[in-house]
C-alpha cells in the first residue's frame, strides 16, 4: 500500500497533505488552484497513492485531474465529514490530515464519485430546475403587485391564454402596469430558455434505455424521468432498494436506547431532487378514496413502522426506479 493524500480544496488555494501507512505527516503544502500544479502534487505522492477530498464547491476539475494522474479518488461526503467539526484546532492542514487519516483507517464517509457524462446530464437538469425556480418567483411577483391594487383575477389562471388577455386590458396605475410589464417580459424569456433546455435535456436522454423505460409509470414524464436518471446515475451501483431509498432521503429516522424505539419521519438528507420528483409524481402512493381523509403524522410505533413499510425498500416507488434502470423492458420486472 501506498501513501494517503488529503486535499482540502478551496476557491484559490488548497492544502495537501500526504501520509504513510503509520500515519505520520510525510509532508505538506499550500498550492495555487491550477490544474499543473495539483498534478504536481498527486504525482509526488507515488503511484499507489490514495486521495481523498472532500465533495466541496469546485471539486469537478480536480476530480478529473486525479483521473488523469492515475491514482484513486475517495470523495468524502459532506455530512458525514460535518461531525468533526468540533476540535479544538481547525484549519486547513489539520482538515486535509482528517480526510487522509479517516482514509487510512477506512472510516471515510464517501460520495460517488460520477463520471464526466452524468456531471454534465446533472448540470443541465439541475440548470433547468433554477430556471422553473426563478420563473415562479417572477409570477408570484406579479400575483403580488396585483394584490396591491385589490385585484383579483377573474379567470382561473392567469398565465393561460384567457389569463393573458385578461392582463392585456387590465388597468392600473402607471408604475404598476410598468412593473407587471417588466415581469410578464421576462417571464417569456424564462419559458423560451426552459423549453431549449427541455430538447436539449430529451435530445442527450433520447434512446437511453432507463430514460425511456421509467416514463412508463404512472406519473412520470419526460421532466421526472431526466431527473431519475441524472441523479441517480448508474443504479447497480445499489445492491438493493433499501440503499437507494436510503441515498435518496426517503427513509424514516431512527433512535433507539435500550429497549426504546423511536422512528420519524423520513431524513430528507439524501438526493433532494430524486425525493421531490418521487413526492410530486405520485410514485408507490395508493389513492384515497372520495370520502377518505388524510391521516395524521404517525404518533406510534405501528404507524410509524407501517410508513417505514410503505416508503422502505419494499414501496414500488424504490423497485420501479431500480427496474427502470435496467436495460430490460420494465414489463419483465416482477413487483
Amino acid at each position: 500500500m501506498g501513501s494517503y493524500v488529503g486535499i482540502d480544496l478551496h476557491r484559490h488555494r488548497s492544502v495537501v497533505v500526504v501520509l504513510n501507512e503509520e500515519g505520520d505527516r510525510v509532508w505538506w503544502s499550500r498550492i495555487d488552484n491550477t490544474p499543473a500544479n495539483l498534478a504536481c502534487e498527486i504525482t509526488a505522492a507515488g503511484p499507489d497513492a490514495e486521495v481523498a477530498m472532500e465533495a466541496t464547491w469546485g471539486w469537478y476539475w480536480a476530480a478529473d485531474v486525479i483521473a488523469e494522474c492515475g491514482v484513486r479518488l475517495h470523495l468524502a461526503h459532506p455530512l458525514g465529514i460535518a461531525g468533526y467539526a468540533n476540535r479544538r484546532v481547525k484549519n486547513d492542514v489539520a482538515d486535509a490530515t482528517l480526510l487522509a487519516d479517516l482514509l487510512r483507517m477506512g472510516r471515510l464517509p464517501e460520495a460517488w464519485v460520477a463520471p464526466p457524462a452524468v456531471r454534465e446530464l446533472r448540470e443541465e437538469v439541475r440548470y433547468r430546475a433554477k430556471l422553473c425556480r426563478l420563473r415562479s418567483g417572477l409570477k408570484a411577483q406579479v400575483h403580488q403587485v396585483l394584490g396591491k391594487e385589490g385585484v383579483i383575477p377573474e379567470t382561473k389562471g392567469i398565465w393561460w391564454s384567457g389569463g393573458q388577455r385578461w392582463l392585456d386590458e387590465l388597468q392600473l396605475t402607471d408604475v404598476y402596469t410598468n412593473r407587471i410589464e417588466s415581469l410578464r417580459d421576462l417571464i417569456e424569456l424564462y419559458d423560451r430558455e426552459i423549453v431549449q433546455s427541455d430538447t436539449r435535456i430529451h435530445r442527450r436522454l433520447k434512446g437511453d434505455p432507463g430514460y425511456e423505460a421509467i416514463q412508463q409509470i404512472a406519473g412520470v414524464g419526460r421532466v421526472l424521468a431526466a431527473v431519475f436518471v441524472a441523479e441517480i446515475g448508474d443504479v447497480h451501483r445499489f445492491p438493493d432498494a433499501r440503499r437507494l431509498c436510503s441515498w435518496a432521503g426517503l427513509t424514516p429516522r431512527l433512535r433507539e436506547s435500550d429497549a426504546h424505539t423511536r422512528r420519524g419521519h423520513i431524513t430528507k438528507q439524501g438526493s433532494r431532487p430524486v425525493a421531490l420528483g418521487g413526492d410530486r409524481s405520485g410514485v408507490g402512493c395508493r389513492p384515497r378514496s372520495p370520502g377518505q381523509r388524510r391521516q395524521s403524522p404517525c404518533r406510534s410505533a405501528a404507524r410509524s413502522q407501517h410508513r417505514s413499510c410503505r416508503r422502505g425498500s419494499s414501496s414500488p416507488h424504490a423497485r420501479l426506479l431500480r427496474a427502470a434502470r435496467r436495460p430490460h423492458p420494465l414489463s419483465r420486472c416482477h413487483c
